[in-house]
């Protein structure tokens, strides 16, 4: 052991122990929002997929959605929160500019104890950009549980006169538990990919807006909006997307016919199909929310995970790759062979 840390033995992988999620009770379909858009519920179904996206109460902050995601993840391990050592948040939306969301997250999930900071991995890439850090720190030795908990309430930077992104985006968290596992489980190679040049393709702009008679308009995050350019993802993500993939698949020796589910960010329900079709696989392969949850950010891959796990669609030893991407532009993509309880419980007993 150096002075910098016991590294991660070999004869250990990093895991997925559990995916907890939450989604606010509020839910908002298309039709309410022709009363305040111009927007139409065919046009958004025909055009982007989503029927109804949860929305945050009033009461409730990116702490509340992530502690209740953490607390999930829990639960479905047969842990207490306590037995957390880090918290790693990955928000753009944290309740206060300062200190980090994720101590609030470890206040309100009681995981006492724990150490906590944030990223801003630029929101939708956040589903692999924070679980990549994660996994890292769990890899230095000096943690022996993770929890990467991505929540964002993502309507509050909303422009409800702007149906661009209005129509796409709703509420929600959730979270990777991260502990070590046995050597051929787990976290496999994973791939970051960044391309400064379309930085305002997807963003939340800081800028001063007004109503026709002047009066100022703000979000929930005062003079903070969120702006996208949707054929700019749509290239991006149907055009790149895919070809970044392969090369991830190629470097682990695999072939896109090797796995056996994508959980691709749910940007679109016609991109992720469009990613699939470039990939050549079949669409069962995949796991779709957006319909019902909108484009919940960098919680959305660790949803569909939850939700393919819940549907049975996922089941250990499975190969599963993880795309998440947006502003940036950015796409991470990772491979994983899924974990069954039974990978961890030497875990417990070192």
């Amino acid at each position: 052991m150096s002075i910098f840390g016991k590294p991660l033995e070999r004869s250990w992988g990093i895991g997925i122990r559990a995916v907890g999620g939450y989604l606010p009770e509020k839910s908002v379909s298309n039709t309410e929002l022709e009363e305040i858009l111009l927007t139409r519920d065919d046009w958004i179904r025909a055009n982007i997929g989503v029927e109804t996206r949860r929305m945050a109460a009033d009461d409730e902050h990116t702490s509340d959605l992530g502690a209740a995601a953490l607390k999930d993840a829990c639960a479905r391990a047969g842990i207490d929160p306590a037995e957390v050592d880090l918290v790693i948040c990955g928000t753009y939306t944290p309740d206060n500019m300062a200190p980090p969301a994720a101590m609030l997250v470890i206040d309100k999930a009681g995981a006492h104890g724990a150490t906590g900071f944030d990223i801003n991995s630029g929101a939708c890439p956040g589903g692999v950009f924070a679980l990549d850090v994660g996994a890292k720190y769990l890899a230095s030795g000096e943690y022996r549980r993770v929890a990467v908990v991505l929540a964002d309430v993502n309507t509050r930077t909303m422009d409800w006169k702007d149906p661009g992104p209005a129509v796409i985006f709703g509420d929600g968290a959730a979270c990777y538990l991260l502990e070590r596992c046995r050597p051929d489980r787990g976290l496999g190679p994973t791939l970051l990919h960044s391309d400064p040049t379309r930085y305002q393709s997807v963003w939340v702009a800081r800028e001063k807006r007004s109503l026709r008679d002047g009066t100022p308009l703000t979000s929930g995050f005062g003079d903070n909006f969120a702006q996208l350019s949707g054929r700019d993802v749509h290239d991006f993500a149907v055009g790149e997307v895919p070809g970044i993939i392969q090369e991830l698949l190629s470097r682990a020796d695999r072939r896109a016919d090797d796995i056996d589910l994508f959980a691709l960010h749910q940007a679109n329900l016609y991109i992720v199909r469009g990613i699939m079709a470039a990939l050549g696989v079949p669409e069962d392969r995949t796991v779709t929310n957006i319909e019902k949850y909108g484009n919940t950010s960098g919680a959305s891959v660790p949803l569909v995970l939850r939700e393919a796990q819940d549907l049975g669609r996922l089941s250990p030893g499975d190969e599963v790759v993880l795309a998440a991407f947006g502003s940036g532009l950015s796409v991470g993509v990772a491979l994983v062979r899924w974990c069954g309880a039974e990978d961890f419980e030497t875990v417990a007993a070192a």
